[in-house]
């Protein structure tokens, strides 16, 4: 089969190379892959900026359908829809999978990481893990909420933002415009897009975005609190620091902060207001297999449509440079038919 796997120098991009899947043990299943969303997250670990991981096969937005079952699998049967996320495994018996948050296990295994991930045409998964696609969403589009989805709808429940409040979203990309989307349609909340192309503003406009903000023509957190009296809650889905910087300043007392994007840099926080205004700041890893589940099932209802465009796995490395130059909006996502 064909497979994106990192190169031998992590220099960022990945070989097509031709691999063999060995034999699926009792409790996994052989999937064919039909889809698999590029992720920011797939830069990171094909540029080594999290290890190197020389010859791993990148993705964790896959979709495909079922091929083959182990012997002890009772989850799932050939032929069912199914996701290769980046929450590939939890150890099962830790504290965090034991409370309903398995995604903070410390034996997690992720997808394209340190799990072969979905860039192939197949791949193998843990039965358990992988979570059904239902009826009625399409494939394509499912392959973002496998990621990109989940990852900001949990985002938004942690932010604790109820109806009718302000939400401000940094980042109106191919996570920003799912959260809007979330937050909109989802929980009914106030939606503020920050972003510095006006393009994907203009986006984020036609998708239900109440307010929208170039960063780099105003002054974001100073607009949001002339015009919001603060936000209730930010999601930050950029890779800038002052993005984040931004997102801490627009808040309203007792705002939260859901820190979403990896920029390898820290970010500011004044300690006083902190502690006199009551912000929080809030880490938030992807969502666990019922997260996905739900945001799946919100897809499948039509209230969030992701927006998607499909290409073939030779151009790779092209959509790596056009994700890299800020050129694509809503999500690139590998059609292996292709």
């Amino acid at each position: 089969m064909k497979a994106a796997v990192v190169r031998k120098n992590s220099d960022g991009y990945v070989d097509i190379v031709e691999k063999e899947l060995r034999p699926i043990k009792a409790n996994e299943a052989l999937v064919d892959v039909e889809y698999c969303g590029v992720c920011h997250t797939d830069l990171h670990v094909a540029h080594g900026d999290f290890g190197e991981k020389p010859g791993r096969v990148l993705g964790h937005e896959g979709i495909g359908i079922v091929k083959e079952i182990g012997k002890d699998v009772k989850s799932l049967k050939i032929g069912d829809r199914v996701s290769i996320a980046w929450f590939f495994e939890g150890c099962g018996h830790c504290e965090y999978c034991n409370t309903g948050r398995e995604t903070f296990c410390r034996e997690v295994k992720n997808a394209g990481y340190t799990a072969d991930g979905g860039m192939a045409e197949q791949a193998i998964v843990v039965a358990d893990y992988a979570v059904k696609v239902p009826e009625g969403l399409d494939p394509a589009e499912a392959s973002s909420i496998t990621c990109a989805g989940v990852t900001t709808y949990k985002a938004i429940k942690v932010s604790k933002i109820r109806p009718g409040q302000w939400i401000a979203i940094y980042g109106a990309g191919g996570l920003g415009n799912l959260a809007i989307q979330y937050a909109k349609n989802v929980f009914n909340a106030k939606v503020i897009a920050v972003d510095i192309n006006d393009e994907k503003l203009a986006l984020a406009k036609e998708i239900g975005a109440d307010l929208t903000i170039n960063s780099l023509n105003e002054d974001a957190a100073k607009v949001i609190q002339e015009k919001c009296g603060g936000a209730h809650a930010a999601v930050v889905t950029a890779v800038a620091k002052a993005a984040f910087n931004s997102a801490v300043d627009c808040l309203r007392a007792t705002g939260v902060v859901v820190a979403v994007g990896l920029p390898v840099e820290t970010m500011d926080l004044s300690i006083p207001r902190t502690v006199l205004d009551g912000i929080e700041v809030v880490g938030s890893l992807v969502g666990t297999r019922e997260d996905l589940r739900e945001a799946f099932q919100f897809g499948a209802e039509g209230k969030v449509k992701p927006i998607v465009q499909t290409r073939s796995l030779n151009e790779v490395n092209d959509i790596i440079d056009e994700m890299l130059a800020g050129k694509i909006e809503g999500r690139m996502v590998i059609d292996m038919k292709k």
